[in-house]
């Protein structure tokens, strides 16, 4: 039994942090929820008891075992590392430590060796890199991988409240153009090699998950008019042959993946199907004939629930288990 607290309870990260741990039952002895001081005194029931959210103070934190953090960067840098040094288990769900050397970054399905007894800050990786993972571990230990070439298309809840608010409300408030009717090649800022700082957490937490630090990878990222579900087309050249059902035999019902490919039945992954749903699924698998070793494959998972708050909850689930 843990005693655990969420950071940012009322956002919409953390609110799905709190579903989840109802849901799978975590072993909670105690729970308190916090958020910013404007959120301070809003009321959250879990577990049929109502709490009241308290604003994010470092005292707050004394004799707690684990702290999931869904507040954004910037409270993540000033509270996440002087918690863990409280020894209190801190899994981040911001951008700000993952590509720290003594941060894990961690999917459990996929590397969840890389949390030590001794790591108390643990990070959770990007929304769309998190489904990317699963399939290609197992294509990486299959065959080895020689490139990386990923296209998003990914909802605007990604961008939290505000993203989801300019869909619904066809404004162009927080995006820099209407997002309604439109798809966006721009998904965080632009870094000077022409990238997007979304583009590159792709390619430097894959490389970091998988344990690869030259893997060859780019990514093209967008923001599409869906509200909840990113989907991503992954091209893979292998280093050796494969065949095709093998391969879809490696994502059928492994690592939290779905198989959805039956072409004759028009079945393939979609975000209106993932919305809400714990899998990655996985679709429209076949060969890239322009390379000798060529492999496409398209997967889809809610970007809040999988790509965020559940691969939370796992990892939290993932410290329980090992004792610590």
């Amino acid at each position: 039994m843990k005693k655990v607290i969420v950071v940012g309870a009322t956002g919409l990260v953390g609110s799905k942090i709190i579903e989840i741990l109802e849901q799978k039952k975590f072993p909670i002895k105690e729970i308190k929820f916090l958020a910013s001081k404007n959120s301070a005194g809003e009321k959250i029931k879990f577990n049929d008891e109502i709490y009241e959210v308290k604003e994010v103070l470092l005292n707050e934190f004394e004799d707690y075992d684990i702290a999931l953090f869904a507040a954004g960067s910037s409270v993540s840098e000033k509270f996440a590392r002087n918690v863990a040094k409280m020894g209190v288990r801190v899994i981040d769900n911001s951008s700000f430590y993952r590509m720290e050397r003594d941060v894990p970054l961690i999917v459990p399905e996929v590397n969840p060796d890389a949390i030590g007894k001794n790591d108390y800050l643990i990070a959770n990786p990007n929304c769309s890199t998190i489904q990317c993972m699963a399939p290609l571990y197992q294509i990486e230990k299959n065959y080895g991988i020689k490139r990386v070439v990923y296209s998003t298309y990914q909802s605007v809840s990604g961008s939290g409240l505000k993203g989801l608010r300019d869909l619904d409300e066809s404004l162009s408030e927080f995006y820099p153009y209407p997002i309604k009717n439109n798809a966006l090649p721009h998904i965080d800022i632009f870094l000077e090699n022409g990238y997007t700082k979304e583009e590159m957490k792709m390619v430097n937490e894959t490389r970091k998950i998988l344990g690869i630090k030259d893997l060859p990878i780019t990514a093209t990222t967008v923001r599409i008019p869906v509200r909840f579900g990113h989907a991503v087309s992954i091209n893979v050249e292998t280093k050796t042959d494969f065949n095709i059902e093998d391969v879809k035999s490696l994502m059928d019902n492994k690592l939290g993946m779905e198989l959805k490919d039956d072409l004759e039945k028009n079945i393939y992954p979609m975000p209106i199907e993932a919305e809400g749903k714990d899998p990655i699924y996985v679709g429209r698998i076949r060969r890239d004939f322009s390379v000798k070793y060529g492999l496409n494959l398209w997967t889809v998972a809610d970007n809040i629930r999988k790509g965020a708050a559940l691969n939370a909850v796992q990892i939290a689930q993932l410290i329980e288990r090992k004792g610590y």
